[in-house]
């Protein structure tokens, strides 16, 4: 039993509002996951700069000086801002491999979160409200973004087994159920090219979009190819730069509710994530069919 929350933004002028509005979503599913809480949010991006999200369990000593080492490191300037345990390095988009690269080098210990033109990720052990409070996320504004709350079943409680997880650019997953068969995906997705940092089942379904993405299927094409090649018991909700989907296996025990206005489409495990949200009473309200992708696209 996991809560799962997410905003998808119409209505430009509701952008500075999104970190507030999905931080009270996801504290209102507290009580579904009380392990770890994270957040994905797409804000706006500079053109040809990328962020890397980071995390280091001993942020003091591994972030002191990362930017000038990096940037040396890389032939390119990286500067960064730091919140609790994360930061995000602001580096040129041709360089994000390589940064990535030169990280596992001089940081090791440091743990990439994720990374892409207009995506940042928080996540740590704790209570959603401890975590948007430690990164401040009620500040921030952006054009969509998902956010969990866990209560573990596959995997240990730790940083990393946090949901989100992102296993492709400006790519991310939040997951509620259990896949049956991801130790089997996990082995065909590593000979296709794809790590893992987890046992996590749900690392395993979001590498699994990544790949069919990054083999020319759009999000809602991976989404219906999900349907197909994964089993157990499921409800995703996926956001990529511009897009955010929803899909449920095709026996829907997990529960999950949708609104839509004008202004945004919402989603939540319960209907209570939505309850404050503005206009929500004038909201088209419906639980999304099993075995149905819905989609949305800036």
């Amino acid at each position: 039993m996991c809560g799962i929350v997410g905003l998808f933004l119409k209505d430009k002028s509701l952008e500075p509002q999104l970190g507030a509005l999905l931080s009270e979503m996801l504290v209102t599913m507290t009580d579904r996951g009380p392990d770890s809480a994270g957040i994905a949010i797409y804000g706006g991006g500079t053109k040809g700069h990328a962020k890397v999200t980071i995390q280091s369990a001993n942020p003091d000593a591994d972030f002191k000086g990362l930017d000038a080492e990096l940037g040396k490191k890389i032939g390119a300037k990286v500067s960064s801002t730091v919140k609790s345990t994360h930061a995000v390095l602001d580096v040129p988009t041709e360089k994000v491999a390589e940064a990535r690269a030169a990280l596992s080098e001089l940081r090791p210990n440091v743990r990439v979160m994720g990374a892409g033109e207009a995506i940042e990720i928080y996540k740590e052990v704790g209570l959603p409200v401890e975590v948007v409070k430690r990164f401040d996320v009620t500040k921030m504004s952006g054009s969509h973004g998902i956010g969990h709350t866990r209560m573990a079943t596959e995997s240990a409680v730790t940083t990393l087994g946090a949901h989100p997880f992102s296993t492709g650019p400006d790519q991310c997953l939040v997951h509620n159920g259990s896949l049956s068969n991801h130790n089997n995906l996990r082995r065909e997705l590593i000979r296709d090219g794809m790590r893992f940092e987890t046992e996590n089942d749900t690392e395993v379904a979001a590498a699994y979009l990544s790949s069919k993405i990054a083999h020319g299927q759009n999000l809602g094409e991976a989404l219906e190819s999900s349907l197909n090649d994964l089993d157990g018991f499921f409800t995703f909700v996926v956001g990529t730069k511009n897009g955010f989907g929803v899909v449920r296996d095709p026996i829907s025990c997990k529960p999950a509710v949708m609104a839509e206005t004008d202004q945004y489409v919402a989603f939540g495990s319960e209907y209570r994530a939505l309850a404050n949200l503005p206009g929500i009473e004038d909201a088209k309200v419906w639980e999304p069919e099993p075995s149905t992708v819905y989609f949305w696209e800036h």
